[in-house]
């Protein structure tokens, strides 16, 4: 299995900005989220950021949320979602993120939670509720277990702050480009280009710009800005919910391919 530092290194070796999309496990169906996984490995996705259904998430916007509702209305839980990406992980070649808040790894213990992930081949996490002045007591367990704990970054944030949990992000830095919860935007905003010239200067790690990208043309602008990465959620949970699962899954592969083709 390709870590999630092993794939950013190998697209930096080529010179080439990651593709990061996330899709909500479970939403419209557990089946249909294994062949998502598939699709989206297929289709030009470096990485895949899969979402865990959760009952408040503060960090999500009504796309994700919505999706988020349905999938725990037909009972999806962490352990379904975990089946899930054992099942497919054989057939991808692109590392998996779990997005999830902390509540369920709080409930499960630490140690059990990421002993679970592990074994279903999981390769990072993204927790956005995980403050930096309490992540150490989830990062230094994952990273002795080989699982990257990637820490995000508000535009909010000031520098010395900014510096510090870039300092502690595993794997890359999740720079969000909004004040805000995720959603699509008509455009990425202007300051993600100052934040990406500010952490550039103070570390190494790869760092992709998330939240509010939905059009191939933001992922190219947000690659021109200096990004490593771009990762793309709400676009791609709107494209696979709509319609019937199969048309879904099209619509959501010839959304990625051109995100893809976008910042090559």
């Amino acid at each position: 299995m390709t870590s999630v530092s092993q794939c950013f290194q190998s697209l930096r070796d080529r010179g080439q900005c990651a593709l990061i999309p996330f899709i909500t496990a479970g939403d419209p169906d557990l089946d249909t989220t294994a062949k998502a996984l598939r699709t989206l490995d297929a289709s030009g996705a470096d990485i895949i950021e899969l979402g865990v259904p959760y009952s408040d998430p503060l960090a999500d916007g009504p796309v994700i949320q919505a999706a988020a509702t349905r999938a725990l209305r037909k009972g999806v839980k962490l352990e379904d979602v975990l089946t899930t990406v054992k099942e497919v992980q054989p057939d991808i070649k692109a590392p998996i993120i779990l997005f999830t808040y902390y509540n369920p790894i709080f409930y499960r213990g630490v140690e059990v939670f990421l002993k679970q992930i592990k074994s279903a081949g999981v390769q990072g996490l993204v927790v956005p509720d995980l403050p930096l002045e309490e992540a150490q007591t989830l990062l230094k367990p994952a990273a002795e277990m080989g699982i990257e704990v990637t820490l995000l970054v508000a535009p909010t944030s000031p520098i010395e702050r900014i510096k510090a949990i870039a300092h502690q992000s595993q794997g890359f830095i999740y720079l969000v480009s909004v004040t805000g919860v995720t959603g699509m935007r008509t455009q990425v905003a202007t300051r993600v280009e100052e934040l990406l010239k500010s952490l550039r200067s103070t570390t190494d790690k790869p760092i992709g710009v998330g939240f509010g990208i939905s059009e191939p043309e933001q992922a190219l602008q947000v690659k021109n800005w200096g990004s490593d990465a771009v990762i793309v959620g709400s676009a791609c949970v709107k494209r696979l919910a709509e319609g019937t699962p199969e048309e879904g899954l099209k619509a959501v592969a010839e959304f990625c391919q051109s995100l893809k083709r976008a910042i090559k």
